[in-house]
């Protein structure tokens, strides 16, 4: 039904974790695509914690397409994320690349692979991308573009925000001169917490609330979740759950987070319905 990416301007906001955190909770069949030209593997050596083997993933699919099967690698190449999820909410996992030597090589994939993702939708089945950091050697620049909705993962610090406003105007204007603002968001990893007492015994307090964020990166919060680093590596190192995990405040922001991405994806799809006594039958 949609294709959704995220991606950093810099530093670790936690991207890879947030995207498999949404990926397990979403409500209905989703693929992750890891296409984080880092080739950092973070699903096989966290959330797998090294049991499962490797596939070729993307370099497969790579090889596949010069050969004209694209369409029929695809499904050899993912992995069932989550055996006891339900049908209705099954999670697939397509490898990304080993090391960062693989990543110009992918860059002939990415826009048929952009294609074939986009015909899951005909499956009923969403697509979750793992984009990474922005700019780098063979990014998936042309999944962004494809997107229906490409969020910019920043924390809610100062220095995240610095290091984010250059990518916010250049993503602004990419997305602005296609007629795409609206595909276009921020997820906050919201950090806005107490900090350990200063010397004085007074606490630091996160100023940066997601209004002023979105005021300063001019792009809105789309979605937010909880930055809890204990919680989070069941995602990104495989932890055992602890009690009332499927409870826990990190796992309803992941819940709450899939809720605010489909209303705005519900929203742009209805903006783009024929309407109602155009003659042409025209998008408006």
């Amino acid at each position: 039904m949609a294709t959704i990416v995220l991606a950093s301007a810099n530093g670790s906001p936690g991207v890879s974790t947030v995207a498999l955190g949404l990926t397990l909770n979403w409500p209905r069949p989703v693929l992750l695509t890891d296409a984080d030209p880092t080739g950092a593997s973070a699903v096989f050596a966290g959330y797998f914690h090294g049991t499962q083997e490797p596939t070729g993933g993307l370099i497969n699919l790579a090889l596949a397409l010069r050969e004209g099967a694209l369409h029929t690698a695809l499904p050899r190449e993912t992995l069932l994320l989550d055996p006891e999820a339900p049908a209705e909410q099954s999670a697939w996992f397509l490898p990304g690349i080993r090391a960062h030597e693989q990543a110009p090589s992918l860059v002939p994939l990415w826009e048929p692979l952009a294609d074939q993702l986009r015909a899951l939708d005909r499956n009923g089945q969403d697509v979750i991308v793992d984009a990474g950091r922005l700019g780098l050697i063979g990014w998936p620049e042309p999944l962004l573009a494809a997107s229906d909705l490409t969020l910019l993962v920043v924390r809610s610090s100062l220095p995240a925000l610095a290091g984010a406003r250059g990518w916010a105007k250049t993503l602004r204007d990419q997305f602005a001169a296609v007629g795409g603002l609206s595909r276009l968001g921020l997820l906050l990893v919201d950090e806005d917490r107490r900090w350990p007492s200063t010397p004085t015994g007074v606490a630091r307090v996160r100023p940066y609330p997601g209004r002023q964020i979105a005021k300063a990166l001019q792009i809105p919060v789309i979605a937010s979740v909880d930055w809890d680093p204990e919680a989070a590596e069941v995602y990104s190192h495989g932890a055992r759950k602890p009690r009332k995990f499927d409870n826990s405040g990190l796992v309803k922001g992941y819940r709450a987070a899939a809720v605010s991405i489909q209303s705005i994806l519900g929203a742009n799809q209805a903006a783009l319905e024929p309407t109602t006594g155009h003659l042409s039958g025209g998008r408006s």
